[in-house]
């Protein structure tokens, strides 16, 4: 078996839907996971293979380590090695971040299960596997909230940091086999954040994004995707990178002149 296999969770939509059919379209093969949404999953399995790669999905909750083995024995069951593992499955609470009691003890203990034992429990599930390859690479889905202490709440920030510290941990314990990165996108456009913000607020919140990023933009899925496929696919020497694909935002204001 010469095709290369990966895994993404939370492969079903966003981030890391994009980044499920970029890969396939590289030929690889790909573990479509997700939680709920298997019609959706199956849309991803179909388009994987249209592109040229192939597919599978599998249902699994990565705050489950029973299930997160699931994944990796699905891959090998199917073909054999795992070359790469994407962390795309992620969940926050909207709560402004001056609203103490906004959040609850529950709400970080929930976030940190998804965000952060999430991507533990799965790297450690693929691990021998990609020991096995010799070149292998884990890319998480972090965010510029876990560098600017910002974002949906304050239990996302803290969430996302861990994961950026996370993946500076392991990249130094399981090289040189594993390169270990992560992607720390800015304000990405698309559905999830549309729902959440609500039709009144998300235009409001792209606008402002816009108008303090360098480059004048917001961020898609595709953007986010094309870093993730080149640090997976590529980038053979690149480890403990945090990757920010924010349009410039996390430059900060020009200083005056």
């Amino acid at each position: 078996m010469t095709r290369r296999v990966a895994i993404v969770s939370g492969a079903s939509s966003g981030m890391g839907r994009a980044s499920a059919e970029a890969l396939a379209a590289r030929g690889w093969a790909v573990v479509v996971n997700f939680r709920t949404g298997a019609a959706d999953a199956e849309a991803v399995v179909a388009a994987c293979r249209a592109a040229g790669g192939d597919a599978v999905s599998c249902r699994g909750d990565v705050t489950e380590d029973a299930d997160c083995r699931l994944l990796a024995e699905t891959a090998l069951d199917r073909w054999g090695r795992i070359d790469g593992v994407v962390n795309a499955a992620g969940t926050t609470k909207f709560a402004h971040h001056a609203d103490l009691d906004a959040l609850s003890k529950d709400d970080f203990l929930g976030m940190y299960a998804v965000n952060v034992v999430g991507i533990y429990q799965m790297i450690r599930a693929s691990a021998p596997a990609m020991k096995a390859t010799g070149s292998a690479s884990v890319v998480n889905i972090s965010s510029s909230a876990g560098v600017n202490g910002t974002g949906s709440s304050s239990a996302y920030a803290c969430s996302k940091a861990a994961v950026n510290a996370l993946t500076l941990s392991l990249a130094r314990a399981l090289a040189p086999e594993i390169r270990v990165n992560a992607v720390c996108p800015g304000f990405v456009e698309g559905r999830w954040v549309a729902v959440h913000l609500g039709a009144e607020h998300y235009p409001v919140h792209k606008a402002r994004f816009e108008k303090i990023a360098p480059l004048g933009k917001t961020v898609t899925n595709e953007d986010v995707a094309e870093a993730v496929v080149w640090l997976v696919d590529g980038a053979r020497t690149v480890t403990g990178q945090l990757i920010g694909i924010d349009s410039g935002v996390t430059l900060g204001l020009a200083p005056p002149r």
